[in-house]
């Protein structure tokens, strides 16, 4: 990547891919992230490990939001895109919500006093 140039969807999923980051969690109607072959996740049950904004260049509407996710035992490392801004879908908006950074949540259990 270019010095000044931002980084595109597919070129910041192919270097979350290339960590390890390789499932697609899908927002469901009940508010959980799902991947497939595994139960539905609640999204407090996640750690996110980075966030990743695009705009586009000449549309303000034309947002999206890119995060990394994991399992707290890290058994399972996957990527959650959504439309940032107004146009958000409802069930994304209710996984974003629930996904709000909490410093105690994020901490791995090990690491709890």
């Amino acid at each position: 990547m270019s010095r000044g140039r931002m980084e595109t969807l597919r070129e910041a999923l192919s270097r979350l891919e290339k960590r390890g980051f390789c499932h697609a969690f899908r927002a469901t109607s009940k508010g959980e992230l799902e991947v497939r072959g595994e139960p539905a996740f609640a999204p407090e049950t996640l750690v996110v490990e980075e966030t990743v904004r695009f705009e586009g260049e000449s549309d303000p509407e034309d947002q999206a939001v890119l995060l990394a996710l994991r399992s707290r035992d890290g058994r399972i490392r996957g990527t959650f895109v959504a439309s940032y801004g107004p146009q958000m879908e409802p069930a994304c908006a209710a996984v974003m919500h629930r996904l709000a950074p909490d410093p105690e949540r994020e901490r791995a259990p090990q690491e709890r006093p």
